[in-house]
């Protein structure tokens, strides 16, 4: 396990003290030493210190991140980056008089163009959209129409509400999820993470008459996390 030697490296290459991270993370400077040697911080602590290091809880336990060379070391951690959603990622919205989100609805027709036009401010906003006032103010929902009947028991022509997942290393196994990809366009399946073993998402129906299949994280756009469905 290398998160000591790992915390102590990647706050340098921040050009921060101790006293400077422990004070932001919300630790005193003497855990953070304690960290940087031997200690092993408890599981609240390795989320917040990953977080403000913006590398994964995976790479900051098992890598030893000083032993890349520096063009290796910038890849792997512009990746992690966008892979939490730290780097540039477009998400077009619309939005009400006073601000508040709308949630746009994406019908089985519109699926067909929503990959080319998911960034697309003018494509969002020619969507239908409403609001569910219950829903998480805090979270972006949207509405995919469910084609076809690889997710029984949810039928074809089902609506389901979903919620945009910014950071794809927190997607949890045999959970449902929108996936927007490149060759696929918009796929409603349940997934299973193996971004840190293979970059990659396996992707399940639960008709077992479809094949499960994979998908390099480099192929996709956006993911949405099944929220509820509406008939």
């Amino acid at each position: 396990m290398h998160i000591h030697a790992n915390i102590k490296f990647l706050r340098k290459r921040k050009g921060v003290t101790q006293a400077m991270m422990a004070e932001i993370v919300g630790i005193s400077r003497s855990k953070l030493a304690g960290y940087e040697l031997n200690v092993n911080p408890p599981l609240e602590a390795i989320i917040a210190i990953s977080d403000y290091l913006e590398v994964s809880v995976d790479l900051l336990l098992k890598e030893e991140l000083s032993a890349y060379s520096s063009r290796r070391l910038e890849e792997v951690l512009a990746t992690n980056r966008y892979l939490r959603g730290r780097d540039l990622r477009v998400l077009a919205t619309t939005v009400d008089a006073e601000g508040k989100e709308f949630i746009e609805v994406v019908s089985q027709r519109a699926k067909a163009s929503y990959l080319a036009g998911f960034s697309d401010p003018d494509f969002i906003g020619e969507l239908p959209r409403f609001s569910l006032p219950f829903l998480p103010a805090d979270k972006k929902h949207r509405v995919f129409q469910v084609d076809g009947d690889s997710m029984e028991p949810i039928p074809d022509g089902a609506w389901i509400v979903c919620a945009y997942l910014e950071d794809w290393t927190g997607i949890k196994d045999g959970e449902k999820y929108v996936i927007v990809t490149g060759q696929d366009g918009v796929t409603f399946k349940l997934a299973y993470n193996l971004i840190s073993e293979g970059r990659k998402l396996l992707l399940c129906s639960s008709n077992p008459a479809y094949r499960p299949f994979e998908v390099p994280v480099e192929d996709i756009r956006e993911v949405w996390t099944y929220r509820m469905m509406m008939l």
